[in-house]
Order: structure tokens, then sequence, then C-alpha cells
């Protein structure tokens, strides 16, 4: 059976550890350890905190939690919090009236806490947050105690691990996440046919927004190091680089700071894809380098190997030959809203059309950087960062496995159906749904209930009436 039609050593890692229905009880016996109760009890007396949000991430890239006292932590160490299951599919309801991932019938799922992720919101000490992994309850009896599939988080780290013991690679990843803010008093400065970016005028009137933003950053361990003005309203603030995992995970609790700065400020935060026409979408570039970690040594960077001028390893070609292979089926994790692709169709807005890369270009798909990343620049900033990452992944470790030739630079990849990316949802679903290979190496209900979720998307869209409509044809004909 071809790699394609099993996914790989990816796909069949993945069917292993979704089959393992002792997680739950050693997860929580790993919880129940004395020294491990007393660390949370310690870190609780010593903050003051007196309520904690346990919290998941969903499969649309939302935040799902309960509030407890703080008190109950050793009663949420042994069973957690308990949830529709549906909870992971943001309670979406479908057009036919359906609640999509099993319906009001779906049984519910338990998240046991990871006390490790505890953290207090700086914004209000007395409320802290730790991020919990989803399961199948136990009493269930077959299936209970497994990792919930639609857990993209636990399935990310999972993943993370396995492919470091079959490859001794690791994925590290920094993240560009651009965002639009509007309100009083930081509307753009320039001029007709001139771009606002840089100028420190514009960095000025968004300079409320972000100190608060850094600073609560750096009170939950981001090591923030550069930002920018980049369109109106329309700012980029980076942290460093680190673990895909981490990385995915600081996403989601950066997009919390920015809300919490905008209810602060009197402001709107969005990280819409496309918010105007015209105007820059909202990128959210992953830079990412594979590091050697099986030795005694220190991790090595194997992107580039030391030569002075810019070029990548034969390792890169392979890891960037299965990412662009894979580009077309991926976008639907990429750019995952209707509104996503309305980056594509402003022409000069540096979003990329086609499955190419360059040395230290703008205009493709994956950049070659002088210092020895891969900066894959199709995903938006309305991505769910542990989905990406979790099909980059495989589309590397594919890459790797097959030693998949990604061409010369500039060159669309053969590998890739044409090398053209979709432009609208209803393609991205087609691509993904093509791509057999991602099929195989994620698991079922994961595919099946994502492409439910935006098929559904995409046909509230192609039956809404919208204003573009009637302004072209409601005095058209006569």
């Amino acid at each position: 059976m071809s790699d394609l039609k099993t996914g790989g050593s990816f796909g069949a890692a993945m069917r292993e550890i979704l089959a393992d229905d002792t997680a739950f009880a050693r997860h929580q016996a790993a919880n129940l350890r004395p020294e491990v109760v007393q660390a949370l009890s310690d870190k609780i007396r010593e903050t003051g905190v007196k309520y904690i949000y346990y919290m998941l991430p969903t499969l649309g890239a939302r935040t799902v939690a309960k509030v407890v006292p703080a008190e109950l932590y050793e009663r949420m160490l042994k069973k957690g919090i308990a949830f529709h299951r549906t909870a992971l599919t943001d309670l979406q309801t479908s057009r036919e009236g359906e609640l999509i991932g099993g319906g009001v019938d779906a049984h519910e799922f338990w998240g046991l806490p990871e006390p490790e992720t505890f953290q207090v919101l700086p914004w209000d000490p007395e409320v802290a947050r730790i991020f919990c992994t989803a399961y199948d309850p136990p009493h269930l009896g077959a299936g209970g105690g497994r990792l919930v599939a639609l857990d993209t988080r636990a399935l990310l780290k999972a993943a993370m691990r396995g492919f470091t013991e079959r490859t001794g690679l690791e994925l590290r990843s920094g993240l560009e996440p651009e965002m639009t803010w509007i309100g009083p008093g930081i509307e753009p400065v320039s001029k007709q046919d001139q771009s606002p970016a840089y100028q420190v005028e514009n960095l000025e009137k968004m300079r409320p927004v972000f100190k608060k933003v850094y600073g609560y950053g750096q009170a939950l361990d981001f090591k923030m190091i550069q930002g920018d003005y980049e369109d109106d309203g329309q700012i980029e603030l980076n942290w460093d680089y680190d673990r895909a995992d981490l990385t995915a995970e600081r996403m989601t609790t950066y997009r919390q700071i920015c809300k919490q700065t905008a209810r602060e400020l009197g402001l709107q935060a969005s990280f819409m894809a496309k918010p105007y026409n015209g105007k820059m979408g909202n990128g959210c570039h992953h830079n990412l380098s594979l590091w050697k970690v099986d030795g005694d040594g220190p991790a090595e960077n194997v992107v580039e190997d030391g030569r002075v001028e810019l070029h990548a390893t034969t390792l890169a070609r392979h890891a960037m030959g299965g990412m662009l292979r894979h580009t077309p089926g991926s976008m639907l994790v990429m750019a995952s809203t209707v509104n996503s692709y309305k980056r594509f169709w402003d022409a000069g807005q540096f979003a990329p059309s086609g499955a190419d890369w360059g040395l230290d270009t703008r205009g493709v798909a994956i950049r070659i950087s002088a210092n020895g990343r891969m900066e894959y620049r199709l995903p938006d900033a309305s991505v769910n960062p542990y989905l990406s990452h979790l099909y980059l992944l495989a589309a590397i470790e594919h890459g790797l496995e097959s030693e998949i030739d990604p061409g010369e630079p500039g060159q669309l990849s053969e590998e890739a159906n044409g090398g053209l990316v979709p432009n609208t949802l209803g393609m991205a679903i087609e691509a993904f749904e093509a791509d057999e290979y991602l099929m195989n190496a994620m698991p079922e209900e994961l595919t099946r209930i994502f492409v439910q979720l935006k098929r559904d998307e995409w046909a509230r869209y192609c039956g809404v009436i919208t204003q573009w409509e009637f302004d072209q044809y409601w005095e058209a004909i006569p």
C-alpha cells in the first residue's frame, strides 16, 4: 500500500495515538502525584489567585473555558472539566439545524488540566488560566479514556514527539501575526497612493496599544522582539521563535492579550484575514526551521549549513518539497474562512498565488531567508495555529520520507497539482479532499467534521445576497 493511502509514518503514528485507551488514566495519575498537587497548591497560595479558567482551543481557532474557584484545584486535577463534545466545534449549528460534531445527543468529554501551564492573567491577578487536554470519559467503555481527535492542541504535541523520535528533528517556528485595529485616535497618516507602513507617526498613534500588548506578553513569558506599522490600523508585533507547539500556544494567548487590550482602550481588534479592499490582508506567516536534536551536543538548525551565500540544504529542499506538494490540499487549514481568500485577489498585496519557493523574495509561498528559516507565507491571521503546524508537520515528514523535489526557485511545484493554490473556500474544500496523503495522515473524525464545518460555511456564504449584487443587478435590466 502506498504512503498516500496510509498517510505514511505520520498517519500510522496518529492512529496509534488515538487508539490508546489508557491516555486518560496516565494523565490523571501524573496530575495526582503528591509533588504535582503540592506545586499547584503553592502557586495558587503564593499568587493569591481566586479563580481559574480551565481552557481548550477549538477547531475554529477559538477558546472555550469554564471558570472554577481556585480552591477546587485538586478536584480539577482528578477529573477536570466536562464539556458537551460539540464545544470543540464551537457549538456550530448547520444550515439544516444540526449541531455539528455529533448533534445534541453527543456525549461529553472531560478536559484534564495540565498544571504546568498555570499562569496568572496580568490584567487581573486574581484570575489564572490552565490549558486542558480532551478525553473521552473512561465510563463510556469501548473507546473511553482516549484522546479526543478534535483536540488539535493535544494532537500537535503528540505529533511533534513522534516526529522527533522518527527523524531526530524538531520543528521550531515563529509567527508574524498581523491584525487590524480601529477606534478613536489611531487613524493613520499617509498621502494618496502612499503606504502608511513603517511611519513613526503611525506607530506613535499605536503606542498605547503596543505598550499594553508588550507588557502583557512579557508577563506571560513571551520574549517580544519587534513590531511595526504595516497598513491602515494594521500592526504586527512579534515574539521569538520556539518549538512549534509552544509557538501555537502563544498565538492563542496573544489573541486574548489583544482582545483584552482593545477592551481597556475602547478600541476594536480583529484578526479577520481581509478587512478592506485595496489594503493589506492580515497574514500570519509561519517561519519554520528544523533542528537536529538527537545528539549529545547543542541543537543544530539544518535548514542551512553555514555557507555564506543564500541557499537551502538538501534536507530543507525535501521539507519544502513536502510542504509545496500539499499546499493546495492544506489551504483549507491555512486559509480557513470565506474571507481568507480575498487576500489572494488583490494584485500587489504580497499574498502568494502558487506553490513555489524562492531565495529571499516575497512573491512566493515559501521564502528562504538569510537567517536559515523557511517562511511559509500562506496562512492568515484567523488560522488555527495548532492545526496549521500539524498539517505542516505531516507535509514536511512526507517530503523527508519520499525525498520530494521542490523544483527550482520561482518554479511552480510539479508535485502540487499544477502548482496553483485554491482562491475560494469552495475550491479549497475540493483540494483538501483530493489530497489522499493528508486525508489519511489525520484522524478521520477530524477531517470529516472539519470538512462539514467548512462546507456549511461555504453554503451559507453562497446563499447570502450581498450589497454588491444589488449594486450590479437591481437596476441593470430595463
